[in-house]
């Protein structure tokens, strides 16, 4: 784990897979996104390294239900008075009160898959705990538009495809987007529309709609934020998108 202050408000707390992000408001902290299992300690020291407390969290926002975006959820959800919130389409996986749906791979992405999904086992298995996520409580569902209470503003923007409830925040004062894994950055820096999606149209319709957003700064699920003039480089990738992608509903 790797503490880094991206602006006055926002620390970026890099994980091997799956990153979260520290969002600061003088009445608390929010927390986006939770790693993989066994983070919670990693997570603490961040916090504790950026200057808080865990007492200060305020708000967890999970923008999906996969195990390296809630995998210490239930245990910073027992931190103090923490909010748990998610999209109302992705809670059940979350609480794991049904399955998840599997990603709609094409065939260029199924080596990467097994890359990645070899990665995250190594992760999980050293040095954290190898048991799989235990389910959080979640204490707001959200929809599309939906005010959060952080960051002068902070809304809820629907982007499903990855998984049928993905959901970003936007900060339209700071211009500020967290993309989940709608958006991803390569280790070359080029930003693309997320991978393992289980819809890809409506993954290429939700990338698009965030490439609409006034940007400066995007925070990426995987792959370095971007701190300068992000709205660029979302158009750019977007234009970069196959023209038969994009036809895909986008749901509240």
């Amino acid at each position: 784990m790797e503490l880094i202050q991206l602006t006055l408000q926002l620390h970026f707390i890099q994980f091997p897979v799956g990153h979260a992000y520290l969002w600061h408001d003088p009445d608390g902290l929010t927390l986006i996104d939770a790693g993989l299992p066994g983070s919670a300690p990693l997570i603490a020291a961040a916090i504790g390294q950026a200057g808080y407390q865990p007492a200060d969290l305020r708000r967890l926002v999970l923008t999906h239900f996969h195990p390296d975006h809630i995998g210490a959820a239930a245990d910073i959800a027992g931190w103090g008075e923490v909010e748990v919130v998610a999209h109302h389409a992705d809670a059940p996986f979350i609480r794991a009160q049904a399955a998840g749906p599997p990603p709609d791979l094409a065939d260029w992405e199924r080596p990467l898959y097994e890359q990645i999904t070899s990665q995250v086992t190594s992760q999980v298995t050293s040095p954290v705990e190898p048991e799989p996520p235990i389910p959080p409580r979640i204490d707001r569902e959200l929809s599309d538009g939906d005010e959060l209470g952080f960051g002068d503003g902070a809304v809820a923007v629907a982007v499903p495809g990855h998984t049928p409830g993905s959901v970003a925040i936007y900060l339209p004062r700071h211009q500020v987007l967290f993309t989940g894994d709608a958006a991803a950055r390569t280790p070359d820096g080029t930003v693309i529309c997320g991978v393992f999606n289980v819809n890809r149209a409506r993954a290429a319709a939700s990338f698009r709609r965030l490439a609409g957003l006034d940007v400066a700064v995007a925070c990426f699920g995987h792959g370095d934020p971007l701190t300068d003039d992000a709205t660029a480089a979302l158009l750019s990738a977007a234009e970069r998108l196959p023209a038969d992608t994009g036809n895909g509903h986008l749901d509240s």
